[in-house]
């Protein structure tokens, strides 16, 4: 038996080599695909990067030898390290200038909700000890809490989600095969969720924020929703203080659902096998679903019984088959007639 059997296992060590394989090549595409990145965007932006540098440069030698008799060159460094500082802390050296402080009420609000949520901008960031450790406590406990939300959020959207899956399925299932289906119920689900957390708000923001255009708005939700938040863009402060609250309280409200809309769209999404790439990789799978309905195959041209049971497809074997014959076999009562005894029904 375990000569017959060994081409099998030699077979499956083969084939076990296929999603490492498949694994190894991901991981090149991946580093290739950085290294592409970094290629493009130190060509596209090293040039101004450098550009800015240099007049930063002449701009400080000039303003030095404009005032050598009266300012040393460590005194203009200390000045710049000041304004940088203040910059950082929201407080802007330009005349007339009326930036939200980083720690208002509304900046915190914000603050916090980017923190839990992992977007996490960049541009306000706790500078004494006692406010990093607190960072990190509330980090802790916020980032599952938000987890749970957008979970608890995402069961109940997936109601209404479901019920244009079945809508669709009872009008098209007789034209088209489910998995087209699926394929134009995700479009649909995919146009909505546009509409709702990218169209419309970047119409919003660029109403709201003067000094945004179309791009930058949607830019902004981009980012914001991928929770790539590279702050270089974020939300300027109101007029009044009220609707500058009110203000950032939308926005932390704004990322939370459509988070939660991201989440539907990859739910709704992995739900397709045919589009789930993961599935290329899980050796679970390979060695189970393919295999039963292989062997279902297999067995059914060989006309061999075949039971499912929790542990998946079984096949009895020779003493199994006899123990379930003995089983069926009821025995009969003392007045019962055995088959040889079975009465006539008169024909010949």
């Amino acid at each position: 038996m375990f000569i017959s059997c060994w081409p099998c296992v030699g077979q499956f060590h083969r084939d076990s080599h296929i999603p490492t394989l498949k694994f190894l090549l991901v991981i090149f595409i991946f580093v290739l695909y950085l290294v592409l990145g970094a290629s493009i965007f130190s060509a596209i932006e090293g040039p101004s990067n450098d550009s800015a540098s240099t007049n930063l440069t002449k701009l400080k030698q000039l303003l030095y030898q404009q005032n050598s008799k009266c300012m040393s060159e460590d005194d203009l460094e200390e000045f710049i390290k000041v304004i940088v500082d203040a910059t950082n802390q929201g407080i802007s050296p330009m005349k007339n200038a009326s930036n939200e402080l980083n720690w208002s009420f509304g900046q915190s609000f914000l603050f916090s909700t980017t923190l839990i949520t992992t977007i996490g901008y960049g541009n306000v960031t706790p500078l004494s000890q006692l406010g990093k450790i607190f960072t990190m406590l509330y980090a802790i406990v916020g980032i599952p809490l938000t987890m749970v939300l957008i979970t608890a959020s995402l069961d109940r959207i997936l109601v209404p989600a479901m019920w244009l899956l079945g809508f669709l399925n009872s009008k098209l299932g007789h034209l088209y095969q489910p998995t087209k289906i699926r394929v134009v119920h995700l479009t649909l689900i995919s146009i909505v969720i546009a509409i709702f957390c990218f169209v419309a708000p970047t119409i919003i923001f660029t109403y709201l924020e003067p000094t945004w255009t179309y791009l930058d708005s949607f830019y902004y939700c981009f980012i914001s929703l991928s929770t790539i938040g590279l702050g270089d863009y974020t939300p300027s402060s109101m007029e009044s203080e009220i609707f500058s609250i009110l203000y950032k309280v939308g926005i932390s409200v704004y990322l939370v659902v459509g988070l939660t809309g991201l989440m539907l769209i990859f739910a709704i999404f992995y739900e397709i096998p045919q589009l789930n790439l993961g599935q290329l990789f899980n050796q679970s799978n390979k060695y189970s679903q393919p295999q039963s309905e292989s062997e279902k195959s297999r067995l059914a041209s060989n006309k061999t019984p075949c039971y499912s049971g929790p542990s998946g497809l079984y096949m009895p074997q020779r003493d199994d088959e006899v123990r379930r014959s003995i089983v069926r076999i009821r025995p009969h009562g003392e007045d019962s007639p055995s088959p040889d005894e079975a009465p006539s029904t008169g024909f010949p």
